[in-house]
């Protein structure tokens, strides 16, 4: 009687209570008394408080039940053809039951239907008629399967499918009824609801190994194995990133980047998908993983997460005392890389950008002589042992165009100007004062001018560039808004450049972007996808969905499944993999990643003690 004196302990003062009330607590406490007698067992209870069998479904508790048999099945199947299946969007139970044929009887009775089948044709070739192209063919697999089980090479089996759902309401469970219904029709699967069977049909269903419908199918070896049902769209390591939860399946989706031919990753979708949101995620993962972060922020959408993870923000302006020049080598020699002359090719890309990007072919010419004049002036060469000599500045390269003689070098001088002596100055021309030494690095660029930006981040991605082939380690380098810099072909040729020898140097890039069809529309944007063995699409654009299909080869299911993706929904590809996705992110990751404005404010006000400004 220990459980009932816990449960209903003494009192001298007995509270007012209900002749329903008694009731219950009378039953209770009899249930208690029976149970402590040994009276009643487990079954008694976990059992459902009632059971209603009817002529289509069950109900059980609260709960409706409706059951399936399959009574026919294609003519051909691939493996996996149970697919859609195990993949159905609703809670399905699915009971399959395999019985083995003895190959005696079954060659009995293949040759007494083989004889029928050919006394058919020849009847209707003794009446003039031209035989039954469909009883010949019966006759050619008759025969092929008969030779097959003579071999030993085939056995018969009978093969039984079950299926159960169910659902919270009546109206519901004929909704998930009725796509069940459409999924096994699209399979070439006929399946009947087990009418008057439905308690029979679900005790089929569950782990009991009866099968108390016996609605079979003769199948051989070959077409029995393609059953096999335990197969489902599923990226899931033993190490590796959360990305989010499995559409499919329900199962986690965690993978490891690296562990592919490159950790390159590619992520689109438009705005307010939820990229930025799935970007954050990812990155203090990786970082609690050991990996450091860089990050290339042109919306000051990082700053927080920075702060909370003990991260460097380092954000560029013209009045600001953090600077970055250029024309810095590495001072890393590499005997398959000329450093100086690859560097030489990025600074005549950020130049012609900073001309306005109209150079004309003898401009282009005088523009490599006068940045190899101007590293020569501070003594370097391609000779590596100088690489580590003090690096020129962007008035070294003004001052070696002034004095060359060609026109086009003084018109280019002039053009220069700007950054070094006008609007402009104080960006680019200046020593480098910062350095890559947190492990998680945030470059903002939202203090600059519209105009300056895509340059500002061309020099910072170079910088970061540099510093990485420093020193190898495991990174993830994320530029955000990236369609900034595709539409400059020469910075588009550097972030591809760099997508394509990251692996080299230990990096995995992630570019993000909400401008799709911009990003896609250039062959070095399409380049980048190409060399990124991960991609992450979210909710699309109409305007934009022809071309991601195209680009990505989805199917139609995918397509407009894109197009009506909730936030943070979309398809997670890893290699030839691909998964429909939620981001999910834990209560603490969501506070420090949210934008959503109503949200920061909430936190803002609950970090002043609720009082606002």
């Amino acid at each position: 009687m220990g459980l009932f004196s816990l449960l209903f302990p003494k009192s001298d003062t007995k509270p007012a209570v209900s002749k329903e009330e008694a009731a219950i607590l009378d039953q209770e406490r009899k249930s208690v008394e029976k149970f402590a007698k040994g009276l009643v067992d487990v079954k008694d209870i976990i059992a459902p408080s009632a059971i209603e069998v009817n002529f289509n479904n069950m109900i059980i508790g609260n709960k409706f039940f409706r059951s399936y048999f399959a009574i026919g099945f294609p003519t051909f199947v691939s493996p996996s053809w149970l697919g859609p299946l195990i993949n159905f969007e609703y809670p399905i139970d699915i009971s399959t039951y395999y019985y083995p044929n003895d190959t005696g009887d079954v060659l009995k009775l293949l040759k007494r239907k083989i004889a029928e089948l050919q006394a058919t044709i020849n009847i209707e070739m003794d009446a003039g008629r031209p035989a039954d192209p469909i009883i010949q063919e019966q006759l050619k697999s008759a025969i092929l399967v008969q030779e097959q089980l003579a071999a030993g090479n085939e056995q018969f089996f009978q093969y039984a499918l079950y299926m159960t759902v169910r659902a919270d309401t009546l109206e519901e469970l004929d909704r998930i009824s009725k796509n069940l219904e459409s999924t096994m029709a699209t399979m070439g699967v006929v399946i009947k609801v087990a009418t008057l069977q439905q308690e029979e049909a679900f005790q089929s269903t569950i782990p009991y190994g009866m099968d108390k419908i016996n609605m079979t199918r003769n199948l051989d070896t070959t077409a029995i194995a393609t059953t096999f049902p335990f197969v489902s769209s599923e990226l899931t390591m033993e190490k590796g990133v959360l990305y989010g939860i499995n559409l499919h399946n329900s199962s986690l989706v965690i993978f490891d980047r690296f562990s592919l031919p490159n950790a390159n990753s590619v992520i689109l979708a438009t705005s307010g998908a939820g990229k930025s949101y799935a970007v954050k995620l990812e990155a203090v993962r990786s970082l609690m993983l050991g990996t450091d972060i860089i990050i290339i922020d042109p919306e000051k959408e990082f700053d927080r997460l920075c702060a909370a993870v003990g991260g460097e923000y380092i954000s560029f302006s013209q009045d600001g005392a953090q600077k970055l020049n250029p024309f810095e080598l590495s001072g890393v020699y590499s005997p398959d890389e000329d450093e100086l002359r690859f560097k030489i090719l990025t600074l005549s890309g950020l130049i012609r950008i900073m001309l306005g990007g109209s150079v004309t072919a003898e401009e282009g010419a005088i523009l490599d002589r006068a940045l190899i004049l101007t590293y020569k002036e501070k003594g370097i060469t391609p000779d590596p042992s100088t690489h580590t000599k003090e690096a020129p500045l962007l008035e070294d390269l003004y001052k070696i165009l002034n004095a060359m003689s060609e026109e086009e070098a003084h018109s280019m001088a002039r053009r220069l100007e700007k950054y070094i002596r006008g609007s402009a100055a104080g960006v680019f021309d200046q020593k480098s004062s910062v350095d890559i030494k947190n492990n998680f690095t945030v470059f903002s660029i939202r203090d600059l001018a519209d105009d300056l930006r895509p340059m500002a981040m061309y020099v910072m991605l170079d910088f970061i560039w540099t510093k990485i082939k420093r020193d190898k380690k495991k990174r993830l380098l994320l530029i955000d808004e990236a369609w900034i810099m595709m539409q400059y072909p020469d910075a588009a040729r550097f972030v591809y450049s760099i997508a394509k020898r990251a692996r080299k140097y230990g990096l995995g890039l992630t570019t993000i972007t909400q401008d799709v069809d911009d990003f896609l529309s250039s062959d070095f944007g399409k380049a980048i996808v190409s060399n990124s063995s991960m991609q992450l699409l979210l909710k699309q654009s109409p305007s934009a969905i022809e071309k991601i299909q195209k680009v990505f080869y989805l199917t139609e299911g995918e397509k407009e499944f894109l197009m009506s993706a909730g936030i943070g929904q979309g398809l997670f590809f890893a290699g030839a993999n691909h998964v429909a996705m939620q981001v999910v992110a834990s209560e603490d990751e969501h506070t420090l990643i949210t934008t959503n404005p109503q949200e920061l404010q909430r936190i803002q006000e609950e970090e002043n003690g609720g009082i606002t400004s």
